[in-house]
């Protein structure tokens, strides 16, 4: 790390964390990074990934990285939503109407000033990565409509923004933990719950729930965030070298994801569940209102919610 090898100055070696395992879209893009960034600086900079929660889960890393003791850190957007108020907003449901419209939103002017907005905070924002879209499966019938929720139990995390999503749709939301909700499944305590394609398959809840229904409500992007105290000790040139192969590593990191996503769909279609993909999403999105409402609580969010809908 710098505080260390900044004697050395030659050879600066980042310590970067991630919670998911080797080999998870995210890592391999970090370690792209790292790749990307020795070659161009001829050794000067590269990057050691901690896979895995080696140095901590999310909450711990945060706060090691704004103290300057990691380099940098890629986390999922929803443990910074109660430090930096802007990442809340691409959080909300149906903010994006396709995973196309979240990358034209977040390579753009809005990504950037959302990245901005983590300086004040210890932190400089890198680069923001993918996690899938979130929809809903259950193990009682098709979802072709709004009306078809009504009245049904669907586990969500434990987070007021969900409960007040599926509420919001007229279904009853149940906050469980992720390692419950095959038995809850099984044995009906719940009917569906929401999730990403390699979710859904790797956890085999498709086992248990063979209707699908590609609603997207929730693209909730991930960031790459580096230490301010570490980033004040680098020169001008490292600074854009940093930047460059952060933004170089997004497309790598999707490119992953998009195969990840394709085998779990697959994996999941050949095991005979029904997926609905053609759905009116106006209905689901139009019963947001009030969520959006209770999220957006300054002109400022307000703003951030029409110009990302009038992304085109």
């Amino acid at each position: 790390m710098v505080a260390g090898a900044a004697a050395a100055a030659d050879n600066i070696v980042l310590r970067s964390s991630d919670t998911h395992p080797d080999g998870y879209p995210t890592v391999e893009a970090v370690k792209y990074m790292g790749e990307l960034l020795k070659e161009r600086t001829k050794g000067h900079l590269s990057i050691d990934v901690y896979h895995s929660a080696q140095l901590g889960e999310e909450k711990d890393t945060i706060e090691q990285t704004q103290a300057g003791v990691l380099d940098l850190n890629r986390v999922s957007m929803g443990p910074f939503n109660g430090i930096v108020p802007e990442t809340a907003i691409p959080s909300l449901p149906y903010i994006f109407r396709s995973t196309e419209h979240m990358h034209h939103v977040m390579d753009g002017p809005i990504g950037e000033s959302i990245l901005k907005a983590f300086e004040p905070h210890g932190l400089v924002g890198l680069a923001f990565y993918d996690s899938g879209s979130r929809s809903f499966y259950n193990r009682i019938k098709p979802i072709k409509s709004i009306e078809d929720l009504k009245g049904m139990k669907f586990r969500v995390i434990q987070s007021d923004v969900f409960v007040d999503m599926v509420n919001a749709l007229g279904a009853n939301a149940t906050p469980m933990p992720y390692g419950e909700v095959y038995s809850a499944l099984q044995t009906g305590v719940i009917d569906g719950a929401e999730n990403n394609w390699p979710s859904f398959e790797s956890s085999k809840h498709y086992e248990v729930a063979k209707y699908y229904t590609l609603d997207q409500h929730q693209s909730v992007p991930e960031v790459l965030v580096m230490s301010k105290i570490v980033w004040d000790k680098l020169s001008d040139d490292d600074h854009a070298a940093i930047r460059q192969a952060a933004k170089d590593s997004v497309g790598k990191m999707r490119e992953l994801w998009e195969a990840a996503e394709a085998k779990s769909k697959k994996i999941v279609e050949d095991a005979g569940v029904q997926v609905v993909s053609d759905i009116d999403k106006k209905p689901f999105i139009d019963a947001m209102k009030p969520v959006y409402e209770k999220y957006a609580t300054t002109p400022a969010l307000k703003k951030l919610i029409a110009d990302i809908q009038a992304t085109q």
